[in-house]
């Protein structure tokens, strides 16, 4: 992660530390530094837990039991610049990334994005279950 990406990494993992040690959520979190960084929900989630992506890939293959096949830092680099760039995420991975975060999957969409799912798919993200 080049130059100032990886500063507001830092910067992120710090202040999402200090939020946390003062009972912040990390849904609080996420919304504290949508004020100051402008990310996607997805990756302010990545950064208000304090993961790098590889961190956050090695955490989706362990609960998902796979290895390099499942998620690559590449492939979820591309979701979180979604819908700007890169690819929209499965409802699977969606799930998977929220467990990972400690969130529901629909906090990790803003209202647009959940909009190009399918109403079965919204659904499902709604209720926070596969």
């Amino acid at each position: 992660m080049p130059g100032t990406g990886y500063q507001t990494l830092l910067d992120c993992r710090r202040r999402s530390r200090y939020l946390r040690q003062h009972s912040f959520t990390i849904d609080q979190i996420a919304i504290i530094l949508a004020l100051d960084h402008p990310a996607t929900p997805l990756r302010l989630y990545r950064y208000a837990a304090g993961l790098t992506a590889a961190q956050t890939v090695s955490a989706f293959h362990h609960l998902a039991d796979t290895t390099g096949a499942g998620l690559r830092e590449t492939r979820l680099y591309e979701h979180e610049a979604w819908p700007k760039a890169g690819r929209r995420p499965s409802v699977h991975t969606l799930h998977l990334l929220a467990r990972i975060y400690g969130t529901q999957p629909v906090r990790l969409l803003t209202t647009a994005m959940i909009a190009t799912y399918t109403p079965r798919d919204q659904h499902i993200l709604h209720r926070g279950t596969r």
